[in-house]
């Protein structure tokens, strides 16, 4: 059985205070990633080549409404700020396939909290996109959108 040492982070960049904070704990982070491409078809031959849509980067993260957590998230999507969201193992940590996965520049679009109810913590859901990304695998090189 592995010895889990990942996890994950989500950083802002604070301009009024001017330093990073980080928000913890995520119980579920879904990023999705489009890189979608359109066969070029001619009279003469099909198939001559590709036309490339630019690249999307979305995301959903699931919080437990409790803490500060929803609240500087709700924060974050009502003062628009951009921030970043960072995958990554800690110190000695062997058993994920990356160093680190970092979506840069996110903005949250929606905000999706769940019901109250007298067993369990409610759970808040956050969409949103990113306008970056990299992917640093440990055996090959880094990988960058856009």
């Amino acid at each position: 059985m592995p010895d889990w040492r990942t996890r994950l982070q989500l950083d802002y960049h604070d301009p009024v205070s001017g330093q990073d904070i980080t928000i913890s704990p995520i119980d579920s982070f879904s990023p999705t990633f489009g890189t979608t491409a359109d066969v070029l078809h001619s009279i003469e031959q099909t198939h001559i080549g590709a036309i490339f849509s630019p690249q999307t980067i979305t995301f959903s993260l699931t919080v437990k409404a409790i803490g500060p957590i929803v609240g500087e998230l709700t924060a974050l999507a009502m003062n628009r700020t951009p921030f970043k969201v960072t995958l990554h193992e800690t110190n000695d940590g062997h058993d994920w396939a990356f160093v680190r996965v970092v979506l840069d520049n996110c903005i949250i679009t929606s905000a999706q909290p769940t019901t109250a109810t007298p067993t369990g913590a409610p759970q808040a859901t956050f969409s949103g996109f990113s306008l970056s990304a990299i992917a640093d695998p440990k055996d090959r090189p880094e990988a960058k959108i856009p």
